[in-house]
């Protein structure tokens, strides 16, 4: 729910830079919140079975186990499915890239965070035996959500005015 509100502000932000590449970064980045509800669904169905209630009790101790790992199995692959909402970040570092109050290197940053998710996602759901090194690999790529976030935090969104052209 966090990031629903943390994208509108982006949104807010740099609408002003180009209204419908910030606008599909907003339905890319709203993408999350459906697949984040049915993941929590599955925490709450693998505690129910680990605590094991009364109405389970057709259920024997090991079939209980092998839901619950089941449930966080499933938690797992759609953590991997979710991380397809990386694809907000191209219209993200575009906008910021076009933007006059934030450095162009931060967009073209964003963008690259956009391929190391799509490489996390793809990796986790068709080899999970690589996942770990593509991890270790775009781990400091993904540090550029945390750039941006730190920039807008120190330094502000302040635009620069332009500088009047001389005779």
């Amino acid at each position: 729910m966090l990031w629903t509100f943390v994208i509108l502000v982006f949104y807010r932000l740099l609408k002003g830079v180009d209204q419908a590449l910030a606008a599909l970064m907003v339905i890319l980045g709203l993408m999350v919140a459906p697949i984040s509800f049915v993941n929590t669904a599955n925490d709450v169905l693998a505690l129910l079975f680990a605590r094991g209630a009364d109405f389970l009790s057709v259920f024997d101790k090991a079939q209980r186990e092998a839901l619950v790992m089941l449930f966080v199995n499933l938690h797992d692959q759609l953590d991997l499915a979710n991380d397809i909402w990386g694809l907000c970040f191209i219209p993200f570092g575009l906008l910021v890239y076009k933007s006059r109050f934030l450095p162009r290197i931060l967009g073209v940053w964003l963008m690259v965070v956009c391929f190391a998710y799509l490489a996390l996602s793809f990796t986790g759901l068709l080899c999970p035996a690589y996942e770990a090194k593509v991890l270790t690999i775009a781990q400091p790529v993904l540090f550029g959500e945390v750039a941006v976030m730190l920039w807008l935090l120190i330094m502000g969104s302040k635009e620069k005015p332009l500088v009047a052209a001389s005779s």
